[in-house]
């Protein structure tokens, strides 16, 4: 091998990075890699910026379609490594056609996310975001801000993967009552005392609903029209997951009419437009998320729910062990890690 090569090799572009993935990538780069560092999106348009590297490093609203997969290929670019867990983004069956490795970071802390969900839910029912403004302006009244006991409420869960099988954990832990729903029962979640049912079940039980599936053909747009009418009456609905989980107009319709009473969200169908921006001084033309912006009982969070120092730790060290494994062995250790 040329020494050109061995640089080539050794060079990675990473996409959509803000600051703390530079110091987290740098920090924790052992091996000794080229890191180069672009702020914007990865689409048709910027994949020109990608010149003599073997490996893109991605993020959740990168764009990896076939388009951008064949031209990645002409640049002789090798492996795809997403910085994140999912991986709807990417066309794996393009990936497979040109002959591209394509690997993810499949938990990096569950308990993050999982924390993140909870939290949401404390403060939509607690109402703690809008006591804090109130008291600063030396508003020391509690009216408006009633909320409810946890103890004793139905949790539905849907997706019982690690962040799944870690929220669970602490809705146990707060005397919940915990239903779940996913294509596989797990037994160990079950001996902690997670009831299993239907999918339906769930919608019409639960006293809140918290989304920790991934997005796929049969669990795109989950939370619908339909599925919200079988819903009790003011439920929560909480999704860290990924926002094409949830029909944006079906919610809103629901939170007019008084059907959903909370509603949180840390992910958003259209958020590749907005999050992981400073768009304090624009106009924003999304309609969809500012009416549900304009909702007193509606908490939107930019996808922080990933934002821990040991999640981004975990991130870095995974995604650089998984090229390193890649480079040097043609295959990861940790099968869930490589998906082409």
């Amino acid at each position: 091998m040329n020494s050109a090569a061995s640089l080539n090799e050794n060079k990675i572009a990473f996409f959509s990075t803000q600051p703390y993935d530079k110091t987290f990538f740098n920090q924790y780069n052992e091996f000794g890699f080229e890191l180069d560092f672009f702020e914007t999106q990865l689409n048709p348009q910027t994949v020109t910026l990608i010149q003599e590297y073997s490996i893109v490093c991605v993020f959740v609203n990168d764009i990896v379609n076939e388009a951008v997969i064949k031209q990645l290929a002409e640049k002789n670019v090798k492996i795809i490594a997403l910085r994140c867990a999912g991986f709807n983004n990417v066309d794996l069956e393009a990936a497979k056609k040109y002959n591209l490795k394509v690997c993810r970071v499949p938990a990096y802390s569950p308990q993050a996310v999982a924390e993140h969900a909870m939290a949401m839910i404390l403060t939509l029912n607690r109402k703690t975001h809008k006591a804090y403004n109130r008291v600063r302006e030396q508003n020391f009244s509690l009216n408006g801000l009633l909320g409810f006991d946890l103890y004793g409420k139905t949790i539905g869960i849907i997706g019982t993967g690690n962040i799944g099988k870690a929220f669970a954990k602490i809705a146990l832990g707060f005397g919940c009552k915990v239903l779940a729903y996913d294509i596989v029962t797990n037994l160990e979640m079950e001996k902690d005392g997670v009831v299993f049912t239907t999918l339906n079940n769930v919608f019409k039980e639960s006293d809140i609903i918290s989304l920790h599936c991934p997005l796929n053909e049969q669990t795109k747009h989950v939370i619908k029209e339909e599925s919200i009418a079988l819903m009790k009456d003011h439920v929560m609905i909480i999704n860290t997951s990924r926002g094409g989980l949830i029909e944006t107009a079906a919610v809103i319709e629901g939170l007019k009419e008084g059907k959903i009473g909370y509603l949180g969200i840390d992910v958003y169908e259209q958020e590749e437009k907005l999050f992981f921006r400073d768009l304090s001084a624009d106009i924003i033309q999304d309609d969809a998320i500012q009416r549900l912006m304009s909702f007193p009982n509606v908490l939107v969070t930019a996808h922080q729910a990933f934002f821990t120092n040991e999640a981004l730790t975990q991130i870095a060290l995974v995604t650089f062990n998984n090229i390193k494994s890649l480079l040097t062995q043609n295959d990861i250790e940790n099968k869930a890690a490589l998906l082409v």
